[in-house]
Formats: structure tokens, sequence, C-alpha cells
């Protein structure tokens, strides 16, 4: 899949995707809201769990800002429904198996790891305007504070 590279003031890349209590959320249906669109590689390793339960604890503060938080991995609608069931998370997780939404923001890209190389999720995070533009992205995201630092550019930008 090609690599798509967007950039603050693009149009966010629409999608409709399951989500873990047998739905479909579509970034459509979003407008009007801010979202907090995270992309992540997998339900229930160290990291991406530290993410989800960081997002979740300010779930709250960003509700109240008019923020969605919504996390995409390529990880089954079963086994978000265990993620969130088991780290008692309060945010929406989709599922993206046939990584379609992940090509479309540029998140899905070759990785290396101990020389063996592999096409994986790239932890990124885009913050999306309420009229469905992307305002701010971070890259090759580091979980530990990052949930505050989104809050805190919502805060700069709402």
């Amino acid at each position: 899949m090609a690599r798509k590279t967007l950039a603050p003031g693009d149009p966010a890349p629409e999608f409709t995707l399951p989500d873990g209590e047998g739905g479909m959320v579509s970034l459509k249906d979003l407008r009007g809201s801010w979202v907090v669109l995270y992309f992540y590689p997998r339900d229930d390793t160290s990291g991406c769990t530290l993410e989800a339960v960081d997002f979740t604890a300010q779930a709250g503060t960003f509700k109240k800002l008019g923020a969605a938080i919504i996390g995409i991995s390529p990880d089954s609608i079963e086994s978000h429904a265990r993620f969130t069931e088991k780290h008692g998370l309060g945010i929406t997780l989709l599922s993206d198996t046939r990584k379609t939404t992940l090509a479309q923001y540029g998140v899905w890209q070759k990785k290396k790891l101990y020389g063996r190389e592999f096409f994986g999720v790239v932890r990124s995070t885009f913050l999306i305007d309420p009229s469905g533009t992307v305002r701010r992205i971070w890259s090759k995201v580091s979980v530990k504070g990052h949930a505050e630092e989104v809050l805190e550019a919502l805060k700069g930008l709402s």
C-alpha cells in the first residue's frame, strides 16, 4: 500500500470502521466535534495499553472540550472488546483489519526490527477539527505523557 503523507490543513480521510460493540463509526458522523484519532500497533501490549489507559484517564476532560477519542489498530473487534474489558477502557477502538484507513493516514509503513523488515503501524495521532480538517499530527509517538500533550494542543486550538 502506498504511503500517503498528510499535513496540517489537509482534509482528514473519511472512514467507516467497526467498533468492539458491534457498531460502525464514521468520521463524517463526528463532524461538529474535535476528534483525537490515534493509531496504535496492537492490543494488550505494554505501550499500547499505557496509551489507551492514559487517554481513558483524560477522556472526561477531552469530552468537556468537545473531543472524541478514537483508537485504530489492525486488531479484530473481538480483540478490542477483550482489551477494553480487561483494562476498563473508556474510549472507542476501531478495527481496520484490511489496513485501508491505516494506509490512508500513512501510518502503515515498512519497519525494521533486529534486522528484519516488515509492515506495521507507526504509532501516530491526528487532531481533527470539527470541520474535518487535520490540525496537528504526532508521528512516531512516545507514549509517556502523550495524552497530556494532545490535551494541551487541543486546549490551545479550541
